[in-house]
């Protein structure tokens, strides 16, 4: 995959998440319809109100998706593949719920956080609800490989945010642990919804681990990116406001390479405003300049672009289908909002 490959984040309106959307929109009803039925409840009206708050929010859908389009990549022809999309997407958005709380978060999506409209408890206990209908859904499969999978993915995003309260404002923090964090807060999932769309499917081993390798390496750049915008800052391309991962003193992979390459003036700078949390007028401007200066942000996009090349080399062990050439133009565009 080179840089000219990649194509703008504007420069197309059928983006190929969009394309992907649009080949798996019959399936994706289907997981929209199960969602609706399983997030219900008879005797707590409070469970349906917050994630439908959450659902409505928005959001692309992409690890629902990917399992769709691995179980179809895969030739898979019956219906649990819907009842996996549904298991990712609670648990995903059980995620959320427990993450906005952990970092008292008031703002998801361009609109409020569940926590800040109802109350703290309620996001944690929905969260705990979703997870359960998440592993009720696995065992309707009928499949014991894919409830390992899930239930060791569960497993490893709760690790990942543990590790990442303890590493995140410790300047002794290395791109190791960085990358051991994304792998469990966010590449887990992702490898995890591809995954198990190929076994569902009875797919031979090394296709099955293709899709795993695929979604890890596209659950990295995917963060990589993330923390990459918060810098960088194009407009419309995330959520986020330029600075709010520097002003919640999160440890991201620019400022662990900065750090690296800091003299003793710098790492001051650093200790006082993510160590420490004393930031002032003018420090995330001066931070971005040491990422600059140090060329972080470029070696970070280097990184986030090898991880997406990575993920479309694991695709060549799949089949030829036009499936498989949007999930590696998936890929693509995931660093393209970078470039």
């Amino acid at each position: 995959m080179s840089d000219g490959s990649v194509k703008s984040l504007n420069g197309s309106a059928n983006k190929p998440h969009e394309r992907l959307a649009a080949h798996l929109a019959a399936g994706m009803e289907a997981v929209n319809v199960l969602i609706r039925e399983r997030m219900a409840s008879k005797h707590a009206p409070r469970i349906p109100e917050v994630t439908q708050h959450l659902v409505e929010a928005g959001g692309k859908r992409l690890r629902p998706m990917l399992t769709l389009a691995a179980a179809e990549l895969c030739g898979y022809e019956g219906p649990y593949h819907v009842h996996l999309a549904a298991t990712v997407e609670f648990i995903h958005t059980a995620t959320l719920l427990h993450d906005d709380v952990v970092d008292e978060s008031e703002k998801r999506r361009g609109r409020p956080t569940a926590n800040l409209l109802w109350d703290n408890k309620s996001s944690v206990l929905v969260g705990d609800y979703l997870f359960s209908r998440s592993f009720q859904l696995m065992v309707e499969t009928g499949n014991l490989r894919v409830l390992d999978i899930l239930a060791n993915a569960s497993a490893t995003i709760a690790e990942g945010e543990v590790l990442q309260l303890t590493a995140a404002q410790d300047l002794a923090t290395t791109e190791a642990i960085y990358l051991q964090v994304v792998r469990g807060k966010t590449a887990a999932l992702f490898s995890a919804a591809t995954e198990v769309g190929g076994v569902i499917a009875g797919a031979p081993e090394a296709q099955v681990k293709a899709l795993y390798d695929y979604g890890d390496a596209l659950g990295i750049a995917f963060q990589i990116v993330d923390d990459l915008l918060d810098y960088k800052g194009f407009s419309g391309a995330t959520g986020k406001n330029i600075g709010d991962d520097f002003r919640e003193r999160k440890l991201t992979l620019p400022v662990i390479k900065a750090v690296a390459l800091a003299d003793a003036e710098e790492r001051a700078f650093w200790s006082r405003t993510i160590e420490k949390g004393d930031q002032r007028d003018g420090d995330l401007e001066h931070a971005i300049d040491l990422l600059e200066k140090h060329g972080a942000l470029e070696a970070a996009r280097q990184d986030a672009l090898g991880y997406a090349a990575k993920g479309c080399a694991a695709l060549q062990a799949m089949p030829e289908h036009p499936l498989r050439e949007m999930l590696e133009s998936l890929a693509e565009f995931v660093v393209s909002r970078i470039s």
